[in-house]
């Protein structure tokens, strides 16, 4: 008699050990952290970049990273679609390299930046495909992500992406736009656009 006992026992605890793998198995995974200068942070955002497969929402405070810029280019070029949120107050002529400019004409990219005199966007974020959310202190700049003390958190998470998501939609409908000005020789921007 008291087998029977000790054997549903023992079955109760398989499958209480059971749902708890599978629980454990379903769970988001942890938190990715990079380190600057100890890292290059550059190649963790390029490889991010390069697994988009349908939208990547990023905003930033200045965006002028080389290969940063590069995969958003591929990725749009793939299909993409790329929205960009920045900061104003950081777009000058001196930060208007080629790759940039050719960002603002891609198809695929749209490019709308916080208002003047508004506070400043200092978010260094994107999400991915709602599935994948960067965050961390690093600016998308070369000495922000390879010389400067900075970290880079990637979390594999679709409702923290999802709730980035929901903030971005939010901030970019506020933002303006540059109108391309076409001109012989390369593309100029004009003034800021609501």
């Amino acid at each position: 008699m008291r087998w029977p006992l000790f054997r549903r026992h023992y079955i109760l605890l398989g499958i209480v050990l059971s749902a708890l793998q599978v629980r454990t198995s379903l769970a988001d995974p942890a938190p990715v952290i990079h380190y600057a200068p100890l890292e290059n942070l550059e190649h963790a955002d390029v490889d991010l970049i390069d697994r988009a497969q349908q939208k990547i929402d990023l905003a930033a405070y200045v965006l002028t990273d080389w290969p940063i810029m590069q995969a958003l280019i591929r990725a749009a070029r793939r299909g993409v679609r790329v929205r960009l949120y920045l900061d104003r107050g950081q777009i000058g002529e001196s930060e208007r390299t080629p790759l940039f400019r050719q960002m603002m004409v891609i198809p695929k990219i749209e490019v709308r930046f916080k208002q003047t005199g508004s506070a400043l966007m200092h978010l260094k974020s994107y999400q991915i495909d709602e599935h994948w959310l960067r965050m961390g202190a690093a600016n998308f700049s070369a000495s922000g992500l390879k010389r400067q003390d900075n970290d880079l958190v990637i979390l594999e998470n679709p409702d923290a992406a999802l709730a980035f998501k929901r903030r971005f939609d939010t901030l970019f409908a506020q933002g303006g736009s540059l109108a391309p000005v076409i001109s012989s020789k390369r593309a100029r921007f004009g003034p800021l656009l609501p």
